[in-house]
């Protein structure tokens, strides 16, 4: 040992810089790989004796490497002293009853792996992609489709109804029971034969879409077919699958919208004269969809038991219960009015409603209390399903629209869709309606395998909406004077009005972003945190001193790893058999995994139980994980419909435009994360590397171009984008007409282009196209057919960029 301890001394008298330099990089190496604790163990003592380290120090180490590597003696003589001092100091979180729920509804799917600091690529790029069965897509192609023909958004919207013959098809061909089995009469659908109903009905009638949703999604139903007895299902899910039974669910109250636990409702249980538990109830409900012609409610409210008749204490938590409108005591008819939108949205109440317990909560008296869990497990799936689906049918059918309008509408002898000023937000569409679908068949593929992604469906439907709101306001843009002027012809206001529903329920976006997808996914998705806690609370040293430790070396690997991956720029990360275009964005969505998990901790570690209510900085985490799963779902979805070329613009606008997302979070994160003694080297020199060296930036002008210009010719990716909605061909409706204004300008582009030629060369004067047509046709310019085009061309053009007018009756009629 002295004569190896002399010639490390020898070589580092010389070549000191140089063994800092590699012992740092080993390290970092043994970090990088993930190495288990022997290896660190041992990584650490060469380390000691390379730089000749005494003895007695050796020795001080070997004891503490002992201790650490033997897990009982850590265990006793170290973690236990740091689990009393986090206790005693408050670090770890509290969470509530209800925030347990939460966290234990559903399940961790692919956020895990993105929170981990090294996601698999190869598995991550081969989840499911569903695609519809026989049955399903029969019934897109029949009941579907024959319930859009019906549809008409301006009558719904003058008549603030649904047309009976409408109602007949969604009651006759079961679409309130499409998630209710096979055999209890429903439909037994997949989620994504679900969400595609939901996509196609929203490309016709938001109001039609909504009140099929709602059945669909959190209600009666859905906890049925999950938790009811036998009894329960054999009663309800026939006739709700029929619509014999209109249900609609309560939830919402004045003083408990985002904080649900606040339910103020209450039911109180008692021996009735024939000795069987019944529950007095008393609610008052908003916000209730199909609440005012609903025949059977479901009911969120916090059970009382006086008499501990069930053994649980007095305060036996929230529970949900179907009640028959027609119980004396209920309250029903009034309306809410969702801006305009007239699906049925609805208060109600209820006065001592007096119900059998057995017969009314669902699952009968022993899943009493268990209605919180029931709940967020169902909204769980439900937040991936309906309002992405609904968001995605109006991104669709927007692209589809204001591209054709785009080419259409001309100024200065120019289809608008050709000024750079209206390519950039024709972009934005058409990149979102390729985005807003991969996200959708992604999401779609983990529910349809069972599994119930809790964060995930949260970012769905926060970042679903939002996308949406950003379509709609581009649209509206460039729609100018079209998109203002509401009537039959305008088929986007009706989205542009109701867009804020989406972003208001299930769940208001901003606490969906600032305390779900980051508060609960910091919890859920981190391999330790949760255990951490759960183990804590419990007083399971063997289980806390396996979850800290782990958490503790999943830190130094994280910071090992995001080091190199930051010098290295992503390169170090490894990549599955991708394009070879797509390569560089899987290697820094690797780097900023690293990033990403070190940061969390980070936070975590500052912050302790006061993350949760620094909701400026839980959102800027939020915005990151969501964009590194969304860039996820596009390479997923690029890959899965074979590399195309003509989708390479979209992909890569898309994966661009969330690498520069992820920075920004990163940037606001180095900016406003208080660190004691050290936020001046947090914010000043680690957050000016990661500017230098950011992981991304926006897409370029390029790009944009790329996906205008495709926008505007037929067939190709402009089909695929919109694929899924209904479009009539009908020239008498809007869509129809439009699109064979959009046909027929495309046809003739190419003979104008040759005036335009013979303009330049001086074969025809200086004069616009349409004064040129005949002179073009006398000078062989363009033949008969082409003349005849071009003429075609113009008054099809007229007629499709036409706004609704009434009279002074007409217009008031409608208002009245």
């Amino acid at each position: 040992m002295d004569s190896i301890s002399s010639f490390y001394g020898m070589f580092l008298e010389n070549y000191t810089g140089l063994w800092v330099l590699g012992s740092v990089v080993l390290l970092l190496f043994v970090g990088f790989f993930s190495s288990p604790l022997i290896v660190w163990a041992i990584a650490l003592a060469a380390v000691l004796v390379g730089f000749g380290a005494p003895t007695w120090l050796l020795a001080v180490y070997a004891v503490i490497a002992i201790i650490f590597l033997i897990t009982p003696l850590r265990a006793a003589l170290v973690t236990s002293g740091l689990l009393a001092f986090m206790k005693k100091m408050q670090f770890l979180p509290k969470i509530s009853d209800t925030e347990k729920a939460a966290l234990d509804a559903g399940a961790v799917w692919v956020e895990k792996d993105l929170f981990s600091g090294n996601p698999n690529f190869g598995n991550l790029l081969k989840e499911d992609y569903p695609q519809l069965t026989a049955e399903e897509q029969a019934f897109m192609d029949g009941p579907v489709n024959n319930l859009c023909k019906v549809l008409d958004h301006w009558k719904i919207h003058k008549d603030k109804d649904i047309p009976k013959e409408a109602w007949d098809i969604i009651k006759k061909e079961k679409f309130l029971g499409m998630i209710i089995p096979k055999e209890y009469g429903g439909l037994g659908f997949s989620a994504l034969a679900h969400s595609e109903v939901i996509m196609k009905i929203s490309s016709r009638s938001l109001s039609t879409a909504i009140t099929v949703m709602v059945p669909n999604s959190l209600g009666p139903a859905e906890l049925l077919a999950h938790y009811g007895t036998d009894a329960q299902k054999n009663r309800y899910l026939p006739r709700l699958a029929t619509g014999d039974e209109i249900p609609c669910f309560g939830l919402t109250e004045p003083t408990a919208g985002s904080d649900a636990g606040s339910i103020t409702s209450t039911g109180v249980l008692f021996k009735g004269p024939d000795g069987k538990l019944q529950i007095k109830l008393n609610w008052n409900k908003r916000w209730i969809t199909l609440a005012a012609i609903s025949t059977t409610i479901g009911l969120a409210f916090r059970l009382r038991d006086p008499e501990n008749l069930l053994g649980k204490g007095e305060d036996v938590g929230i529970t949900c219960a179907l009640i028959p409108s027609s119980t004396p005591g209920v309250v029903l008819g009034r309306r809410h009015d969702p801006l305009g939108i007239p699906f049925y949205n609805c208060p109600t109440q209820g006065k001592d409603v007096v119900v059998n317990a057995e017969d009314a909560i669902i699952g009968g008296v022993a899943n009493a209390g268990k209605g919180w869990l029931m709940l967020m497990e169902c909204l769980a799936a439900g937040r991936g399903i309906s309002l992405p689906a609904q968001a995605t049918g109006g991104a669709k059918l927007a692209a589809r629209v204001v591209s054709a309008h785009s080419l259409v509408r001309r100024q200065f002898g120019m289809s608008i869709g050709r000024f750079e000023g209206v390519e950039e937000p024709l972009a934005r569409i058409g990149a979102a309606a390729y985005q807003l679908e991969a996200m959708r068949r992604y999401c779609l593929g983990a529910i349809d395998k069972g599994i119930k992604p809790g964060v995930i469906t949260a970012m769905q439907k926060y970042y679903a909406t939002e996308m949406g709101r950003q379509v709609i306001n581009d649209s509206m843009d460039i729609m100018g004077g079209a998109g203002i002027s509401m009537g039959p012809r305008n088929v986007l206001a009706e989205i542009y009005i109701a867009t804020p529903i989406g972003i208001t329920v299930e769940g208001a976006n901003i606490l969906t972003r600032t305390l779900m997808i980051f508060g609960q996914g910091a919890l859920r998705a981190h391999p330790f945190a949760y255990a951490e806690v759960k183990t804590a609370e419990a007083g399971d040293l063997k289980g806390f001193d396996r979850a800290f430790w782990g958490h503790i070396g999943h830190v130094i690997r994280n910071t090992c790893r995001a080091v190199l991956l930051s010098c290295s720029r992503g390169f170090l990360a490894s990549t599955p058999d991708v394009h070879p275009q797509m390569k560089v964005y899987v290697r820094r969505l690797t780097w900023t995994s690293a990033t990403f998990a070190l940061l969390s901790d980070v936070a975590m570690g500052v912050l302790g139980g006061q993350l949760k209510a620094k909701q400026k900085i839980t959102g800027r985490f939020a915005d990151i994980l969501a964009n590194m799963y969304m860039a996820t779902a596009i390479l997923r979805r690029f890959e899965y419909e074979g590399r195309r070329e003509e989708d390479l613009a979209f992909a890569h606008y898309n994966l661009k435009r969330c690498m520069a997302n992820i920075q920004t979070g990163f940037d606001g994160i180095f900016d406003n994360l208080k660190i004691p003694g050290l936020r001046w080297f947090f914010k000043g020199w680690i957050g000016a590397w990661s500017r230098i060296n950011s992981v991304g930036s926006q897409a370029s002008d390029g790009w944009s171009h790329g996906i205008a210009a495709a926008m505007l010719k037929e067939g190709g990716i402009r089909e695929r984008l919109s694929d899924g909605i209904y479009l009539p061909t009908d020239r008498n409706e809007a869509i129809g007409r439009l699109e064979h204004a959009f046909s027929v300008t495309n046809k003739a582009e190419a003979a104008e282009k040759k005036v335009k030629k013979a303009i330049r060369e001086g074969v025809l004067p200086k004069k616009k196209v349409h004064l040129l047509l005949d002179e073009a046709r006398q000078k062989n310019v363009i033949t008969q057919d082409e003349l005849k085009l071009i003429q075609e061309s113009d008054a099809v053009r007229y007629d499709a960029i036409l706004v609704d007018d009434f009279s002074q009756e007409e217009y008031m009629s409608r208002h009245s």
